[in-house]
């Protein structure tokens, strides 16, 4: 897997119910390198840090392999990388093989793997369609976030190497099932499986475990 692109912020106002809010969502590629914090990227823009940013949600990657889906469906806007406020766009990255708490060099970081992308309306607002709130969650192309455990820059044309893999993990599009799409009668061990595991995120495993009702 190779980065195609990497991606920063300058705020931006949107209007979203009657009042102004400033957002980050709104990232373009940069040619510098970008450094990965442990809370977030080094000059990004993280407005809200009680959704965004932090340790489990230090940086997040898209896929480059998912942008002529969405082209298909959104051909009138003026595309870049960057368009789902990822930091990092990857070539090569497939959320059903990518499994949360998988350890990875990306650049001269180490990342973990650590959390799918639960879309909000900041994104609806930069599709300028709502819509693709849903498409996103339907679809389980949603990107992912990760931890910073050894901090570093990363370039344009940088690898992402699998260190050590969570053997016994679930993918990012299996815990998406299980945040959005759970049903007990075919999920249900595999979401027994999610709450064994010391390195499925407790926020995570709070929003499912809501749903069953065997476990």
């Amino acid at each position: 897997m190779k980065v195609l692109s990497t991606n920063i912020a300058t705020p931006r106002s949107i209007h979203w119910k009657g009042r102004e809010e400033k957002t980050g969502i709104y990232k373009l590629p940069v040619e510098d390198p970008i450094y990965l914090e442990k809370e977030d990227v080094r000059n990004d823009h993280v407005i809200d840090r009680r959704y965004h940013g932090g340790v489990d949600k230090a940086c997040y990657l898209y896929s480059a392999d998912h942008y002529p889906y969405w082209k298909t469906k959104y051909p009138d806007l003026e595309w870049n990388y960057g368009m789902f406020g990822e930091n990092i766009t990857v070539e090569g990255f497939d959320e059903k093989n990518i499994k949360i708490g998988s350890v990875y060099k990306l650049g001269e970081a180490t990342i973990q793997i650590s959390r799918p992308r639960q879309p909000c309306y900041k994104l609806g607002i930069r599709f300028g369609n709502h819509a693709i709130l849903k498409q996103m969650i339907d679809s389980l192309l949603s990107g992912v976030y990760v931890r910073i455990i050894d901090p570093g820059p990363v370039s344009v044309g940088d690898k992402l190497q699998l260190i050590k893999e969570n053997d016994d993990g679930i993918s990012v599009a299996e815990l998406n099932t299980l945040l959005f799409h759970y049903d007990e009668n075919t999920h249900l061990e595999l979401a027994k499986k999610a709450l064994m595991d010391t390195l499925v995120s407790d926020s995570d495993k709070k929003y499912f475990r809501k749903k069953i009702k065997a476990y």
